[in-house]
Protein backbone atom coordinates (compact mmCIF):
# COMPACT_ATOMS: atom_id res chain seq x y z
CA UNK A 1 0.00 0.00 0.00
CA UNK A 2 1.16 3.12 -0.75
CA UNK A 3 2.06 5.67 2.00
CA UNK A 4 -0.50 8.09 0.96
CA UNK A 5 -3.42 5.81 0.22
CA UNK A 6 -5.86 7.16 2.32
CA UNK A 7 -7.00 9.48 0.61
CA UNK A 8 -8.07 7.61 -2.84
CA UNK A 9 -10.60 5.21 -3.33
CA UNK A 10 -8.72 3.16 -6.01
CA UNK A 11 -5.12 2.55 -6.73
CA UNK A 12 -3.00 4.17 -9.20
CA UNK A 13 -2.95 3.07 -13.24
CA UNK A 14 0.00 1.19 -14.29
CA UNK A 15 1.05 3.43 -16.44
CA UNK A 16 1.13 6.16 -13.30
CA UNK A 17 2.75 4.29 -11.34
CA UNK A 18 5.42 3.31 -13.91
CA UNK A 19 5.34 6.91 -15.45
CA UNK A 20 5.68 8.39 -11.45
CA UNK A 21 8.34 5.74 -10.27
CA UNK A 22 11.84 6.94 -9.65
CA UNK A 23 13.16 3.89 -7.89
CA UNK A 24 15.24 2.85 -10.86
CA UNK A 25 17.30 5.66 -10.58
CA UNK A 26 16.80 6.71 -7.02
CA UNK A 27 17.77 3.77 -5.39
CA UNK A 28 21.86 4.97 -5.25
CA UNK A 29 20.46 7.12 -2.68
CA UNK A 30 20.03 4.39 -0.12
CA UNK A 31 23.08 5.21 2.03
CA UNK A 32 21.98 8.17 2.25
CA UNK A 33 18.86 7.73 3.03
CA UNK A 34 19.21 5.12 5.76
CA UNK A 35 21.61 7.64 7.86
CA UNK A 36 19.05 9.74 7.43
CA UNK A 37 16.86 7.52 9.09
CA UNK A 38 18.93 6.50 11.80
CA UNK A 39 18.89 10.16 12.73
CA UNK A 40 15.41 11.04 12.66
CA UNK A 41 15.06 7.88 14.61
CA UNK A 42 17.08 9.43 17.59
CA UNK A 43 16.06 12.66 17.57
CA UNK A 44 12.45 11.00 18.11
CA UNK A 45 12.93 9.50 20.76
CA UNK A 46 15.04 12.16 22.32
CA UNK A 47 12.14 14.25 22.21
CA UNK A 48 9.78 11.61 23.15
CA UNK A 49 7.22 10.41 20.10
CA UNK A 50 8.80 7.00 20.34
CA UNK A 51 10.45 5.12 22.99
CA UNK A 52 13.97 4.15 23.49
CA UNK A 53 13.65 0.96 22.77
CA UNK A 54 11.31 1.88 19.22
CA UNK A 55 14.57 3.87 18.28
CA UNK A 56 16.82 0.96 19.01
CA UNK A 57 14.78 -1.58 17.18
CA UNK A 58 14.34 1.31 13.98
CA UNK A 59 18.48 1.45 14.11
CA UNK A 60 19.19 -2.20 14.34
CA UNK A 61 16.58 -3.05 11.65
CA UNK A 62 17.78 0.17 9.36
CA UNK A 63 21.41 -1.64 9.58
CA UNK A 64 19.88 -4.66 8.51
CA UNK A 65 18.24 -3.60 5.31
CA UNK A 66 21.88 -1.05 4.18
CA UNK A 67 23.71 -4.70 4.23
CA UNK A 68 20.93 -6.60 2.46
CA UNK A 69 21.04 -3.74 0.05
CA UNK A 70 24.82 -3.37 -0.41
CA UNK A 71 24.88 -7.56 -0.35
CA UNK A 72 22.91 -7.14 -3.78
CA UNK A 73 20.26 -9.44 -1.64
CA UNK A 74 17.26 -6.37 -2.30
CA UNK A 75 15.30 -7.15 -5.54
CA UNK A 76 13.67 -2.82 -6.11
CA UNK A 77 10.42 -2.75 -8.34
CA UNK A 78 8.46 -0.08 -9.67
CA UNK A 79 5.86 -0.22 -6.86
CA UNK A 80 8.09 0.85 -4.63
CA UNK A 81 7.46 4.12 -6.07
CA UNK A 82 11.10 5.65 -4.76
CA UNK A 83 14.26 4.96 -2.86
CA UNK A 84 12.32 6.06 0.93
CA UNK A 85 8.44 3.92 0.31
CA UNK A 86 11.65 0.73 -0.73
CA UNK A 87 13.79 1.58 2.72
CA UNK A 88 10.37 1.86 5.17
CA UNK A 89 9.29 -1.61 3.33
CA UNK A 90 12.10 -3.47 3.96
CA UNK A 91 12.26 -1.95 7.52
CA UNK A 92 8.69 -3.10 8.03
CA UNK A 93 9.54 -6.81 6.91
CA UNK A 94 12.73 -6.68 9.39
CA UNK A 95 11.21 -4.94 12.68
CA UNK A 96 7.31 -5.07 12.01
CA UNK A 97 4.81 -1.79 12.90
CA UNK A 98 7.02 0.05 14.70
CA UNK A 99 8.46 0.71 11.29
CA UNK A 100 5.36 3.20 10.64
CA UNK A 101 6.12 5.26 13.77
CA UNK A 102 9.80 6.29 11.81
CA UNK A 103 7.95 8.64 9.90
CA UNK A 104 6.86 10.88 12.39
CA UNK A 105 7.77 14.37 12.08
CA UNK A 106 9.43 14.02 8.42
CA UNK A 107 7.72 14.23 4.79
CA UNK A 108 9.76 12.71 2.22
CA UNK A 109 10.23 16.35 0.92
CA UNK A 110 12.38 17.09 3.96
CA UNK A 111 13.50 13.50 3.66
CA UNK A 112 15.04 14.19 -0.07
CA UNK A 113 16.13 17.13 0.43
CA UNK A 114 18.79 15.75 2.93
CA UNK A 115 19.40 12.80 0.56
CA UNK A 116 20.74 14.72 -1.97
CA UNK A 117 22.82 17.00 0.56
CA UNK A 118 24.96 14.58 1.57
CA UNK A 119 24.92 12.62 -1.15
CA UNK A 120 26.10 16.05 -3.45
CA UNK A 121 28.63 16.54 -0.38
CA UNK A 122 29.82 12.67 -0.59
CA UNK A 123 30.42 12.75 -4.26
CA UNK A 124 32.26 16.39 -4.28
CA UNK A 125 34.57 14.84 -2.07
CA UNK A 126 35.11 12.18 -3.90
CA UNK A 127 35.77 14.10 -7.43
CA UNK A 128 37.99 15.88 -5.54
CA UNK A 129 40.24 13.44 -4.53
CA UNK A 130 40.02 12.67 -8.10
CA UNK A 131 40.86 15.83 -9.58
CA UNK A 132 44.01 15.60 -7.27
CA UNK A 133 45.16 12.59 -9.21
CA UNK A 134 44.97 14.38 -12.26
CA UNK A 135 46.78 17.54 -10.57
CA UNK A 136 49.58 15.21 -9.67
CA UNK A 137 49.91 13.22 -12.60
CA UNK A 138 50.32 16.53 -14.53
CA UNK A 139 53.09 17.99 -11.94
CA UNK A 140 55.05 14.52 -12.49
CA UNK A 141 54.92 14.98 -16.21
CA UNK A 142 56.35 18.32 -15.93
CA UNK A 143 58.59 17.86 -13.54
CA UNK A 144 59.72 14.98 -15.46
CA UNK A 145 60.43 17.61 -18.38
CA UNK A 146 61.09 20.97 -16.45
CA UNK A 147 63.78 22.18 -19.04
CA UNK A 148 61.64 21.23 -22.25
CA UNK A 149 61.14 23.94 -24.65
CA UNK A 150 57.73 24.48 -26.70
CA UNK A 151 55.43 27.26 -28.79
CA UNK A 152 53.08 29.05 -26.12
CA UNK A 153 50.15 30.25 -28.70
CA UNK A 154 47.40 32.81 -29.25
CA UNK A 155 44.35 31.86 -31.88
CA UNK A 156 46.58 28.49 -32.75
CA UNK A 157 49.62 30.37 -33.49
CA UNK A 158 53.03 30.65 -32.46
CA UNK A 159 53.48 33.64 -29.98
CA UNK A 160 56.50 33.30 -27.66
CA UNK A 161 58.71 30.36 -26.89
CA UNK A 162 57.40 29.07 -22.90
CA UNK A 163 58.70 25.76 -20.75
CA UNK A 164 56.12 23.10 -21.33
CA UNK A 165 55.67 22.86 -17.55
CA UNK A 166 54.90 26.20 -17.41
CA UNK A 167 51.73 25.18 -20.28
CA UNK A 168 51.23 21.92 -18.23
CA UNK A 169 51.01 23.96 -14.79
CA UNK A 170 48.25 26.24 -16.35
CA UNK A 171 46.13 23.45 -16.24
CA UNK A 172 47.09 22.45 -12.54
CA UNK A 173 45.80 25.60 -11.80
CA UNK A 174 42.21 25.62 -13.62
CA UNK A 175 42.05 21.50 -11.94
CA UNK A 176 42.31 23.82 -8.37
CA UNK A 177 39.91 26.17 -9.02
CA UNK A 178 37.92 23.23 -9.49
CA UNK A 179 38.47 22.04 -6.50
CA UNK A 180 37.86 25.37 -4.65
CA UNK A 181 34.51 25.16 -6.34
CA UNK A 182 33.65 21.58 -5.12
CA UNK A 183 34.82 22.55 -2.20
CA UNK A 184 32.08 25.79 -1.88
CA UNK A 185 29.15 23.87 -3.32
CA UNK A 186 30.05 21.28 -0.36
CA UNK A 187 29.65 23.93 2.20
CA UNK A 188 26.34 25.07 0.82
CA UNK A 189 25.00 21.58 0.51
CA UNK A 190 26.18 20.54 3.81
CA UNK A 191 23.18 21.47 5.83
CA UNK A 192 20.21 19.38 7.47
CA UNK A 193 16.82 20.66 5.99
CA UNK A 194 15.17 17.41 8.25
CA UNK A 195 12.30 19.20 10.30
CA UNK A 196 11.24 21.18 7.72
CA UNK A 197 8.38 18.35 7.00
CA UNK A 198 6.27 19.21 3.82
CA UNK A 199 7.13 22.80 3.98
CA UNK A 200 5.65 24.68 7.11
CA UNK A 201 7.86 22.54 9.83
CA UNK A 202 6.96 19.80 12.42
CA UNK A 203 4.96 20.01 14.76
CA UNK A 204 7.32 17.13 16.93
CA UNK A 205 9.82 19.22 19.18
CA UNK A 206 12.61 17.28 17.42
CA UNK A 207 16.86 18.90 17.95
CA UNK A 208 17.03 19.98 14.72
CA UNK A 209 20.87 20.74 15.71
CA UNK A 210 21.18 17.48 16.78
CA UNK A 211 20.04 15.74 14.14
CA UNK A 212 22.44 17.91 12.32
CA UNK A 213 25.65 17.30 14.51
CA UNK A 214 24.27 13.46 14.23
CA UNK A 215 24.92 13.78 9.83
CA UNK A 216 27.89 15.63 9.95
CA UNK A 217 26.56 18.67 8.75
CA UNK A 218 27.68 22.25 9.84
CA UNK A 219 24.08 23.02 10.83
CA UNK A 220 20.31 23.70 9.67
CA UNK A 221 18.41 25.21 7.05
CA UNK A 222 16.74 28.69 8.09
CA UNK A 223 13.51 28.96 6.48
CA UNK A 224 11.20 25.32 6.25
CA UNK A 225 9.69 26.39 2.65
CA UNK A 226 12.68 27.01 1.60
CA UNK A 227 14.70 23.54 2.57
CA UNK A 228 12.13 21.71 0.69
CA UNK A 229 11.87 23.73 -2.55
CA UNK A 230 15.92 24.36 -2.65
CA UNK A 231 18.17 22.77 -5.34
CA UNK A 232 20.65 25.25 -5.55
CA UNK A 233 23.21 23.13 -4.06
CA UNK A 234 22.44 20.81 -7.26
CA UNK A 235 22.34 23.67 -9.49
CA UNK A 236 25.84 24.85 -8.12
CA UNK A 237 27.48 20.99 -8.27
CA UNK A 238 26.58 20.27 -11.44
CA UNK A 239 27.73 24.15 -12.94
CA UNK A 240 31.10 23.08 -10.91
CA UNK A 241 30.86 19.72 -12.56
CA UNK A 242 30.72 21.80 -16.36
CA UNK A 243 33.36 23.58 -15.60
CA UNK A 244 35.66 20.45 -14.61
CA UNK A 245 34.64 18.99 -17.89
CA UNK A 246 35.11 22.07 -20.12
CA UNK A 247 39.39 22.12 -18.27
CA UNK A 248 39.22 17.91 -19.19
CA UNK A 249 38.11 19.62 -22.60
CA UNK A 250 40.78 22.05 -23.54
CA UNK A 251 43.40 19.49 -21.99
CA UNK A 252 42.15 17.03 -24.51
CA UNK A 253 42.02 19.21 -27.01
CA UNK A 254 45.70 19.73 -26.97
CA UNK A 255 46.43 15.89 -26.62
CA UNK A 256 44.88 15.85 -29.63
CA UNK A 257 46.76 18.47 -31.70
CA UNK A 258 49.92 17.29 -29.90
CA UNK A 259 49.72 13.68 -30.71
CA UNK A 260 49.36 14.49 -34.49
CA UNK A 261 51.62 14.00 -37.04
CA UNK A 262 51.91 17.54 -37.72
CA UNK A 263 52.52 18.77 -34.19
CA UNK A 264 54.12 15.54 -32.97
CA UNK A 265 54.58 16.82 -29.23
CA UNK A 266 53.50 13.45 -27.79
CA UNK A 267 52.99 10.01 -28.23
CA UNK A 268 50.12 8.23 -26.43
CA UNK A 269 50.77 5.02 -24.52
CA UNK A 270 49.10 2.09 -26.44
CA UNK A 271 47.07 1.68 -23.36
CA UNK A 272 45.28 4.69 -24.20
CA UNK A 273 45.32 5.19 -27.43
CA UNK A 274 43.08 2.96 -30.62
CA UNK A 275 43.68 2.10 -33.99
CA UNK A 276 41.45 1.77 -37.17
CA UNK A 277 39.70 -0.92 -38.44
CA UNK A 278 40.48 -0.38 -42.07
CA UNK A 279 44.32 1.78 -41.55
CA UNK A 280 46.50 -0.45 -40.15
CA UNK A 281 48.81 2.12 -39.25
CA UNK A 282 46.81 4.77 -37.14
CA UNK A 283 47.02 5.54 -33.76
CA UNK A 284 44.37 7.28 -32.47
CA UNK A 285 43.28 9.53 -29.57
CA UNK A 286 39.86 8.23 -28.84
CA UNK A 287 40.16 8.86 -25.21
CA UNK A 288 40.99 12.32 -25.51
CA UNK A 289 38.33 12.69 -28.02
CA UNK A 290 35.70 10.83 -25.95
CA UNK A 291 36.34 13.16 -22.72
CA UNK A 292 36.03 15.99 -25.19
CA UNK A 293 33.03 14.71 -26.64
CA UNK A 294 31.42 14.08 -22.95
CA UNK A 295 31.15 17.79 -22.07
CA UNK A 296 27.89 18.38 -24.34
CA UNK A 297 26.44 15.28 -21.53
CA UNK A 298 27.38 17.19 -18.47
CA UNK A 299 26.33 21.06 -19.52
CA UNK A 300 23.05 19.20 -20.31
CA UNK A 301 22.99 17.71 -17.24
CA UNK A 302 23.20 21.93 -15.81
CA UNK A 303 20.80 23.13 -18.31
CA UNK A 304 18.04 20.20 -17.92
CA UNK A 305 18.21 21.25 -13.61
CA UNK A 306 18.55 25.02 -14.63
CA UNK A 307 15.25 24.29 -16.65
CA UNK A 308 13.43 22.40 -14.35
CA UNK A 309 13.62 24.81 -11.79
CA UNK A 310 13.15 28.21 -13.65
CA UNK A 311 9.52 28.77 -12.78
CA UNK A 312 8.49 26.25 -9.72
CA UNK A 313 6.48 27.79 -7.59
CA UNK A 314 7.08 27.26 -3.77
CA UNK A 315 7.43 24.94 -2.29
CA UNK A 316 7.78 21.42 -3.36
CA UNK A 317 7.00 20.10 -6.99
CA UNK A 318 6.89 16.91 -8.52
CA UNK A 319 8.97 18.19 -11.23
CA UNK A 320 12.04 18.45 -9.08
CA UNK A 321 11.93 14.35 -9.24
CA UNK A 322 14.38 15.11 -12.43
CA UNK A 323 17.06 16.51 -10.75
CA UNK A 324 18.27 13.03 -10.17
CA UNK A 325 19.14 11.69 -12.92
CA UNK A 326 21.08 14.74 -14.51
CA UNK A 327 23.18 14.50 -11.10
CA UNK A 328 23.75 10.60 -11.53
CA UNK A 329 24.84 11.43 -14.93
CA UNK A 330 27.06 14.56 -14.35
CA UNK A 331 28.58 12.72 -11.73
CA UNK A 332 29.30 9.20 -13.22
CA UNK A 333 30.81 11.01 -16.49
CA UNK A 334 33.10 13.61 -14.67
CA UNK A 335 34.29 10.68 -12.63
CA UNK A 336 35.11 8.24 -15.24
CA UNK A 337 36.63 11.12 -17.28
CA UNK A 338 38.73 12.16 -14.22
CA UNK A 339 39.95 8.87 -13.87
CA UNK A 340 41.11 8.20 -17.57
CA UNK A 341 42.87 11.21 -17.64
CA UNK A 342 45.54 10.79 -14.73
CA UNK A 343 47.24 7.81 -15.91
CA UNK A 344 46.58 9.00 -19.83
CA UNK A 345 48.73 12.32 -18.68
CA UNK A 346 51.03 10.02 -17.18
CA UNK A 347 51.91 7.49 -19.90
CA UNK A 348 52.42 9.82 -22.46
CA UNK A 349 55.73 10.29 -24.19
CA UNK A 350 56.71 13.34 -24.73
CA UNK A 351 58.78 14.59 -27.49
CA UNK A 352 61.54 17.26 -26.39
CA UNK A 353 63.09 17.82 -29.91
CA UNK A 354 59.84 18.04 -31.86
CA UNK A 355 58.60 20.53 -29.17
CA UNK A 356 61.77 22.94 -29.02
CA UNK A 357 62.46 23.13 -33.28
CA UNK A 358 58.89 24.06 -32.78
CA UNK A 359 59.72 26.83 -30.24
CA UNK A 360 61.98 28.67 -32.49
CA UNK A 361 59.78 28.77 -35.26
CA UNK A 362 57.13 31.85 -36.42
CA UNK A 363 59.48 34.32 -35.17
CA UNK A 364 58.34 33.45 -31.36
CA UNK A 365 60.82 36.07 -29.69
CA UNK A 366 59.63 39.51 -31.86
CA UNK A 367 58.76 40.79 -28.42
CA UNK A 368 61.59 40.57 -27.04
CA UNK A 369 63.37 42.61 -29.92
CA UNK A 370 60.66 44.95 -29.17
CA UNK A 371 61.11 45.56 -25.93
CA UNK A 372 64.78 45.24 -27.06
CA UNK A 373 64.55 48.59 -29.18
CA UNK A 374 62.85 49.87 -25.98
CA UNK A 375 65.82 49.57 -23.83
CA UNK A 376 67.73 51.38 -27.01
CA UNK A 377 65.09 54.29 -25.89
CA UNK A 378 62.45 53.82 -28.99
CA UNK A 379 58.65 53.81 -27.74
CA UNK A 380 57.19 50.34 -27.92
CA UNK A 381 54.95 51.57 -30.45
CA UNK A 382 57.70 52.27 -32.72
CA UNK A 383 59.01 49.52 -31.68
CA UNK A 384 56.57 47.34 -32.05
CA UNK A 385 56.23 48.53 -35.86
CA UNK A 386 59.64 48.03 -36.64
CA UNK A 387 59.90 44.72 -36.06
CA UNK A 388 57.03 44.01 -37.73
CA UNK A 389 58.45 45.53 -40.91
CA UNK A 390 61.64 43.41 -40.38
CA UNK A 391 59.17 40.11 -39.72
CA UNK A 392 57.74 40.94 -43.21
CA UNK A 393 60.93 41.21 -45.22
CA UNK A 394 62.18 37.83 -43.74
CA UNK A 395 58.99 36.27 -44.68
CA UNK A 396 59.09 37.69 -47.97
CA UNK A 397 62.38 36.46 -48.70
CA UNK A 398 62.06 32.89 -46.76
CA UNK A 399 64.30 34.09 -43.74
CA UNK A 400 64.01 33.37 -40.16
CA UNK A 401 65.97 35.59 -37.67
CA UNK A 402 68.73 33.54 -37.11
CA UNK A 403 69.55 33.68 -40.86
CA UNK A 404 69.85 37.85 -40.61
CA UNK A 405 73.12 39.24 -40.71
CA UNK A 406 74.59 41.63 -38.50
CA UNK A 407 74.36 44.28 -41.11
CA UNK A 408 70.97 43.66 -41.72
CA UNK A 409 70.04 43.51 -38.07
CA UNK A 410 71.45 47.06 -37.60
CA UNK A 411 69.12 48.44 -40.29
CA UNK A 412 66.10 47.77 -37.58
CA UNK A 413 67.17 51.25 -35.59
CA UNK A 414 70.07 52.86 -34.16
CA UNK A 415 72.05 52.04 -31.69
CA UNK A 416 71.51 47.89 -32.52
CA UNK A 417 74.61 46.43 -32.09
CA UNK A 418 75.73 42.50 -31.71
CA UNK A 419 73.96 41.87 -28.19
CA UNK A 420 70.44 41.84 -30.46
CA UNK A 421 72.04 38.29 -31.40
CA UNK A 422 71.39 36.81 -27.86
CA UNK A 423 67.90 38.94 -27.42
CA UNK A 424 66.62 36.58 -30.45
CA UNK A 425 67.65 33.38 -28.61
CA UNK A 426 64.48 31.67 -27.56
CA UNK A 427 66.34 30.35 -24.45
CA UNK A 428 66.79 34.13 -23.54
CA UNK A 429 63.46 34.68 -24.35
CA UNK A 430 62.63 32.51 -21.39
CA UNK A 431 64.95 33.61 -18.79
CA UNK A 432 63.30 36.91 -19.54
CA UNK A 433 60.06 36.46 -18.23
CA UNK A 434 61.07 36.56 -14.45
CA UNK A 435 57.97 37.82 -13.19
CA UNK A 436 56.01 35.86 -11.21
CA UNK A 437 54.03 33.39 -12.43
CA UNK A 438 56.22 33.67 -16.09
CA UNK A 439 57.72 31.46 -17.94
CA UNK A 440 61.36 31.85 -16.81
CA UNK A 441 63.07 28.19 -15.75
CA UNK A 442 63.65 30.10 -12.15
CA UNK A 443 60.02 30.97 -11.57
CA UNK A 444 58.38 27.63 -13.03
CA UNK A 445 60.65 25.71 -10.59
CA UNK A 446 59.46 27.67 -8.08
CA UNK A 447 55.82 27.21 -9.42
CA UNK A 448 56.52 23.11 -9.46
CA UNK A 449 57.76 23.21 -5.70
CA UNK A 450 54.55 25.28 -4.89
CA UNK A 451 52.37 23.06 -6.50
CA UNK A 452 54.12 19.75 -5.20
CA UNK A 453 53.57 20.93 -1.52
CA UNK A 454 49.39 21.57 -2.37
CA UNK A 455 49.02 18.37 -3.96
CA UNK A 456 47.14 15.97 -1.53
CA UNK A 457 46.37 19.62 0.39
CA UNK A 458 42.32 18.86 0.46
CA UNK A 459 39.69 21.54 1.03
CA UNK A 460 36.71 19.78 1.44
CA UNK A 461 34.35 19.72 4.41
CA UNK A 462 36.38 17.45 7.50
CA UNK A 463 32.97 15.46 9.22
CA UNK A 464 32.45 13.22 12.16
CA UNK A 465 32.71 9.59 10.55
CA UNK A 466 30.57 7.05 12.06
CA UNK A 467 29.41 3.20 10.87
CA UNK A 468 26.05 4.39 9.08
CA UNK A 469 27.43 7.98 7.69
CA UNK A 470 26.20 9.11 4.29
CA UNK A 471 30.10 8.87 3.26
Amino acid sequence: MKPWAGRFEKGTARQVEEFTASIHFDRRLYREDIAGSIAHACALAACGAISGAEADALIAGLGEVLQDIESGAVDFSASDEDIHTAVERMLAAKVGDVAKKLHTGRSRNDQVALDMRLYVRKEAERLAGLIDDVRRALVDVADANAGVVMPGYTHMQHAQPVLFAHHLLAYFEMLTRDMERLADAARRANVSPLGSGALAGTAHPVDRAAVARELGCSGVTRNSIDAVSDRDFVMEFLASAAIIMVHLSRLAEEIVLWSSQEFGFIELDDAFATGSSMMPQKKNPDVAELIRGKVGRVVGDLVAVLTVMKGLPLAYNRDMQEDKESLFDAVDTVASCLEVMAPMVRTMKVNAGAMREAAGRGFTTATDLADYLVRKGIPFREAHAAVGRLVLKCVREGKSFDELTLDEWKTLAPGVSEDVLEIVRVEASLEARAVRGGTAPAQVRAALEEARAMLGRRTMLGRRAGSMDAG
